[in-house]
């Protein structure tokens, strides 16, 4: 009897050790998902690129950036909130979705400007991709605009491009999908193309402000993915302020 318990003790012995042997790389795992998340939140946090913001008084500082990596046309910022970027400008509009600034691989990618856009916001709608995360990263915060106190409490943004800041005025947010043929239409010219976007906009809007009309209408439209529908997207439709 005693040395069937001795037995039984040490098979139990051993059933444990082969238990902790199992868990430990569900717990090392376990560690570096964490730690693997935090780095990509941490690459997409606006920060990381502040030193290059441009400034009223001073620009130079972007043109630094951009010996880094000659595709940073410019930067956009919607204000009182996280988003505050680099904008970022390739011939497909694939490469930045999982690209950073420096033309690293990263999960979070960068904002970038759509590929059929010209790049110097001449366009009538000039459409911004960044991807929708937590922690209020990249264009995560998008969605808040849904709410239409969040709407009216953030009515406008700032464009850097031509070398100085241009204003822009957020008059629309809707829900579409991502084969929108008129939300997506980075090809509209004149003004009456123009005219018919914004009533288009006007109509599918979850929040809408009237603007007064402007002889030459150009607009930026950025756009995230929805948590709810793999084809939904989240856009936020402003207008570049004349000067």
């Amino acid at each position: 009897m005693r040395y069937l318990q001795k037995a039984i003790r040490v098979v139990d012995g051993l059933i444990n050790l082969v238990i902790i042997l199992c868990f430990i790389p569900v717990l090392l795992y376990g560690i570096y998902a964490i730690w693997d998340s935090q780095q990509v939140y941490k690459q997409a946090d606006p920060s990381v690129y502040h030193t290059y913001r441009p400034t009223v008084e001073e620009d130079s500082s972007l043109e630094a950036l951009q010996k880094m990596n000659p595709e940073v046309i410019g930067w956009i910022s919607v204000d009182n909130t996280n988003i505050d970027y680099p904008l970022l400008h390739a011939q497909t509009n694939s490469k930045y979705v999982n690209t950073n600034v420096e033309g690293k691989f990263s999960l979070s990618g960068s904002i970038f400007l759509d590929c059929r856009n010209t790049g110097t916001f001449t366009d009538v709608n000039n459409v911004i991709y960044g991807h929708h995360m937590q922690q209020d990263a990249m264009f995560g915060e998008l969605s808040n605009f849904e709410d239409p106190a969040y709407f009216d409490r953030h009515p406008g943004g700032r464009l850097f491009y031509d070398n100085k800041w241009h204003e822009i005025d957020f008059f629309a947010f809707l829900y579409t999908d991502a084969y929108d043929p008129i939300a997506f239409n980075a090809a509209l010219t004149g003004s009456e193309q123009a005219k018919s976007y914004y009533e288009y906009i006007k109509e599918k809007a979850i929040n809408f402000k009237a603007l007064p009309p402007e002889q030459n209408e150009h607009y930026v439209s950025l756009s995230t993915c929805t948590t709810n529908s793999t084809n939904g997207r989240y856009i936020l439709v402003g207008r570049i302020k004349q000067m």
